[in-house]
């Protein structure tokens, strides 16, 4: 069964400095019917103009990730971490017990972003924080892991039992992924369009996916560029 959250259909904010879409509910956005999924609680695709950003504000008890598009953050935090965050970077931050951070865009360009917060496994863990390089080759015409628990094949770690796939392909290219009995799936495309399982995402679209043994994805339009989560 695959349920797709249409793009238009998202939760929607314009605060001038910060163009935001909320594909769960999040902060003034409810909606009772897409409270998240699974263990993934926040998607939201944040457009941000440059030199603007959150002023410092606080987490905790969840997985955080940062998936850069174009631009960058600056991020500052209270375990002493001060990065910068470029495309084809990944940040993941555990909340845990309770950190505070700030984030502010590129001074000279618009940022385009995912944040992510995936509920921990356990709650109060340390705080953590961790930063990686995924170049496009490594995510072109295929299923590239970019965070796991226990952080395989080089990709971050998040304490939960979910594995976060980014892949960018071109028009006739496919990427196959075999689902295990009783796991599911969500699919957010971030351009481009595809065939999944025979229904059709245009860019924006998220899908929630179960009782389904594989997946089949096929994109109809140059550079189809989408995450795909494997959820418990």
């Amino acid at each position: 069964m695959i349920n797709i959250r249409r793009s238009n259909e998202r939760g929607h904010a314009n605060h001038g400095w910060l163009d935001t879409h909320f594909s769960f509910s999040f902060a003034d956005y409810y909606d009772p019917n897409f409270m998240g999924f699974r263990n993934l609680r926040v998607i939201n695709e944040d457009f941000i103009e440059p030199g603007q950003g959150f002023p410092k504000h606080g987490h905790r008890d969840m997985e955080i990730i940062t998936y850069m598009i174009s631009g960058e953050i600056s991020h500052r935090d209270s375990m002493g971490n001060g990065e910068t965050i470029h495309p084809n970077e990944v940040q993941r931050m555990t909340a845990g017990t309770g950190v505070l951070h700030s984030e502010y865009s590129s001074p000279t360009d618009r940022t385009h972003l995912l944040q992510i917060w995936i509920l921990p496994e356990k709650r109060n863990l340390q705080p953590g924080y961790e930063q990686k390089e995924f170049p496009p080759v490594e995510k072109q015409g295929k299923l590239k892991l970019i965070a796991s628990r226990g952080g395989d094949d080089g990709s971050v770690h998040i304490n939960q039992d979910v594995k976060v796939y980014a892949s960018v392909l071109n028009e006739g290219e496919a990427a196959d992924l075999e689902i295990t009995e009783g796991r599911h799936a969500w699919i957010q495309l971030i351009s481009g369009e595809l065939d999944v399982n025979g229904d059709n995402l245009q860019a924006g679209d998220g899908a929630a996916i179960s009782d389904e043994t594989s997946l089949k994805l096929r994109s109809l339009k140059a550079n189809s560029e989408f995450l795909l989560f494997d959820l418990n």
